[in-house]
């Protein structure tokens, strides 16, 4: 099915689809944001600054994933900090606005390694009861549906176009705890473009 057909789907077919957005006929699917709460870390990073200058970034604890992934746009570690204590609306706004300095490394490859490991703690034994609620989804295609214009890690509903990224890096994450839990065998993927393959990244976002 193409991206432009999912726009146009209707609340009882949520066993095949889930959108995620604020305020949706999918509520109770609301979990699935980036605003959600949980305890998350950004790791120790070394970062490389020119030919003769290396900045080494200490670990760093985030209450929700859209925090920590804002922070991780840039390499002041003061901004860090203040982001950190901000709400998730706040921090998103902080970016919309311009106000957070990118770090030189910054690419699409950079946003979807770090949006990747993000979500694997969030879903991960230390948060069981979102890792249950993910497995709870079962087989439906999680898509990112906004309305305001994210066709990066989302899909605009007002056009019905985008990439849908964070939706694709959870339905990995979730066929990933299947075979943690021993669950692979009746994983049915619904949606063919989530495979490790594509989301392997080169070793420099290793961290």
């Amino acid at each position: 099915m193409a991206i432009a057909q999912f726009s146009k789907k209707k609340k009882d077919d949520v066993g095949t689809l889930i959108l995620m957005f604020k305020d949706s006929v999918f509520g109770q699917y609301r979990f699935l944001s980036n605003f959600e709460a949980c305890d998350v870390t950004l790791p120790a990073e070394t970062v490389e600054i020119g030919e003769n200058h290396t900045l080494h970034l200490p670990p760093m604890k985030f209450d929700n994933v859209e925090n920590a992934y804002m922070a991780w746009k840039t390499l002041d570690l003061g901004l860090r900090a203040k982001i950190a204590q901000m709400s998730p609306k706040e921090a998103k706004r902080l970016s919309l606005d311009g106000e957070i300095p990118l770090r030189p490394d910054y690419s699409d490859e950079g946003r979807l390694f770090v949006m990747t490991l993000l979500n694997e703690q969030k879903y991960s034994r230390n948060n069981p009861e979102l890792r249950k609620k993910l497995l709870e989804t079962e087989d439906a295609c999680l898509m990112e549906g906004n309305t305001w214009g994210d066709t990066f890690f989302g899909f605009d509903l007002n056009t019905g176009h985008g990439e849908n990224n964070l939706g694709q890096i959870l339905m990995y994450v979730r066929d990933k705890i299947r075979t943690e839990e021993g669950l692979d065998q009746v994983a049915k993927k619904t949606f063919d473009k989530v495979s490790a393959r594509q989301l392997k990244f080169p070793s420099k976002f290793k961290m």
